[in-house]
């Protein structure tokens, strides 16, 4: 686009390109490799409160894919019409394409992030049980997609997806700080603490089971209580990454 040097542009899609396949292609292969084709075999094996994993590996999957698609389509197809950037008002477009992928997936992404910390809280927390927890997967379903895609198309009628001519990719916010703050960082702000509300209160009620374990001690009480903290450990590191 001309708001930024060619060989500007050309330096920094290079660079962006590199990090974009770096980054996207160890998500990628694993997923292939490890979740796509366990789960595919075996569906049995990840019950809730693991089962949104997949989920969230399905939907990081489609957001590589996005971008992605700026490598194959090309860097001026996706985010520039000519001289100027591309947007929703122009019609459906490779720019629409990419937003819906990047957007919609990486938004559902954030809500199973929030059903994965919602189910294990249930589990950890109020001790249901995996067929309890999967009884309502209907609703963490209808959370997870619908409200996504209410925001895509809000976003879409709103005309607010707009081009990075830096990135190559087509979002919202790039031009404007006001539909930044709506349709991203007030979303996030929101999934970040309900997730993270879940997770504190699953962590405390684990520690108290901790030390409910250490204090009835007997035999294998230590061996319960290691297990216990390797659990909470995995748990966090997941949760963080």
């Amino acid at each position: 686009c001309a708001a930024v040097p060619r060989r500007l542009l050309h330096a920094r899609g290079e660079g962006v390109r590199g990090r974009v396949g770096r980054a996207v292609g160890r998500p990628l292969r694993r997923f292939h490799a490890h979740d796509a084709h366990t789960f595919l075999i075996d569906s049995q094996r990840f019950k809730y409160p693991e089962r949104p994993i997949v989920y969230l590996s399905a939907c990081y999957f489609m957001v590589a894919l996005g971008y992605l698609a700026r490598l194959a389509i090309g860097h001026d197809e996706v985010a520039c019409d000519g001289p100027l950037l591309k947007t929703s008002a122009t019609g459906p477009s490779s720019c629409t394409l990419v937003f819906i992928l990047v957007y919609f997936f990486g938004m559902a992404s954030s809500i199973w992030w929030v059903v994965l910390s919602f189910a294990w809280f249930l589990a950890a927390g109020l001790k249901w049980g995996n067929e309890a927890i999967a009884g309502h997967a209907q609703y963490y379903h209808l959370a997870a997609w619908l409200v996504p895609a209410a925001k895509t198309v809000a976003v879409l009628l709103a005309g607010a997806v707009d081009g990075d001519p830096v990135a190559g990719v087509c979002y919202v916010g790039n031009t404007s700080t006001e539909n930044l703050n709506k349709y991203v960082l007030a979303p996030l702000i929101v999934y970040f603490s309900l997730g993270g509300t879940f997770l504190l209160a699953g962590f405390v009620s684990l520690f108290r089971i901790r030390s409910v374990i250490k204090r009835q001690g007997g035999i294998g009480a230590g061996s319960k209580a290691d297990k216990l903290e390797k659990l909470m450990i995995r748990i966090g590191v997941f949760s963080v990454l």
